[in-house]
């Protein structure tokens, strides 16, 4: 590949919801089997004399029942059978819940709690026996059949080295008692387990953040996929809409409040009316405000009520409306209107002062 059909860009969000949604997530089956195998190992380790203890008690009289045949004749088989049931839950009831808890927890920490049905509907293109050829002769079950090899002898190293220094131990065991040798077996056969089941952690572990590279690595997109996608995601016409109508409200609600500080507004006199203030530190007047038809009356109505010279101009206010946006600086050319206009305001308001005195 080259150019823009590299697929060098990190996955979006949107196109890792997507992939989520069809079912492509980083999982690896190793983590759930760890999870499974530590708790089953695990209660059978807390609990394992408590299942053994109530299973022979449970066997003793499976056994009773079935040497009284007037017993059986009377209560029928259903009696045996449910001994039988009993015996059965108690011994495998807590291991499996444990299991399928363990499991559960674990599928969950991978691929977070977000069910996808898409996965599970059926797909004709699924039962293509070419695409089915090329998964199971391809990189993936290459890789799968090398991680299987290597993780069953990974495990067997473990457990030869952890039985290895017991022969002795587990010899000496010949001729002990059926109940004494069933507990010593069972003792050295969870521990075994357990070993076994922490270097299984270890190469789950491994084989996760190796599907997660792979996850992300198929999830790879190219600059104009990227690129696409965003233009897609934009805000449609009427969104885009509001969002300028917003805008253009706070702008003219900032404008409508800088009024009480103009020096004076210009007017056509009803259509137009700009509002304008100088400053001693700019070169040139600066536009607070501008607007026409009912701005402009609500401009010249602030400007009334708070004391701010109107002065009808046409042609000017009629420049600087079409010539000058707010909070910018007059142009050139206007200078010398502006300034004979603000010349007459002053003079105006320093006779009104001097009226005012005497």
């Amino acid at each position: 590949m080259s150019g823009g059909a590299e697929k060098s860009e990190k996955a979006t969000p949107k196109k890792q919801e997507d992939s989520r949604k069809q079912g492509t997530v980083a999982k690896s089956q190793d983590v759930n089997g760890v999870a499974v195998l530590l708790a089953g190992f695990g209660i059978l380790m807390a609990a394992g004399p408590a299942i053994f203890t109530r299973m022979q008690e449970s066997m003793a009289h499976l056994l009773t029942l079935a040497g009284s045949p007037q017993l059986v004749e009377k209560d029928g088989l259903g009696v045996l059978f449910g001994e039988v049931g009993m015996v059965i839950v108690l011994a495998v009831g807590p291991v499996a819940a444990a299991c399928l808890v363990a499991g559960f927890l674990a599928n969950i920490a991978q691929v977070k709690w977000k069910p996808s049905w898409k996965i599970i509907q059926p797909k004709p293109q699924k039962l293509n026996p070419i695409a089915g050829a090329k998964n199971i002769l391809g990189k993936r079950a290459l890789f799968e059949f090398v991680k299987n090899i290597l993780k069953c002898a990974a495990v067997g190293a473990v457990v030869y080295t952890a039985v290895r220094p017991q022969m002795d131990e587990l010899a000496a065991l010949v001729g002990m008692q059926p109940g004494q040798l069933l507990v010593e077996l069972s003792d050295q056969v969870l521990i075994i387990g357990f070993k076994a089941c922490i270097a299984y952690f270890f190469i789950a572990i491994a084989d996760y953040a190796y599907q997660r590279y792979e996850t992300n690595k198929s999830m790879k997109m190219t600059k104009e996929e990227v690129k696409n996608e965003f233009k897609g995601q934009e805000a449609s016409a009427e969104v885009r809409g509001a969002r300028k109508r917003r805008q253009m409200e706070g702008a003219r609600a900032r404008m409508m409040a800088d009024i009480p500080e103009a020096d004076v507004v210009v007017t056509n006199p009803t259509h137009y009316a700009v509002a304008l203030k100088y400053e001693a530190d700019k070169p040139a007047p600066i536009v607070v405000a501008k607007g026409k038809d009912l701005i402009a009356a609500k401009i010249r109505r602030i400007a009334e009520e708070n004391g701010i010279p109107i002065v009808p101009d046409p042609p000017l206010a009629r420049s600087l409306h079409a010539s000058v946006e707010v909070g910018h600086l007059i142009p050139e050319e206007l200078f010398q209107a502006v300034a004979q206009l603000l010349a007459f305001v002053y003079r105006t308001a320093g006779q009104r002062r001097r009226q005012l005195a005497a």
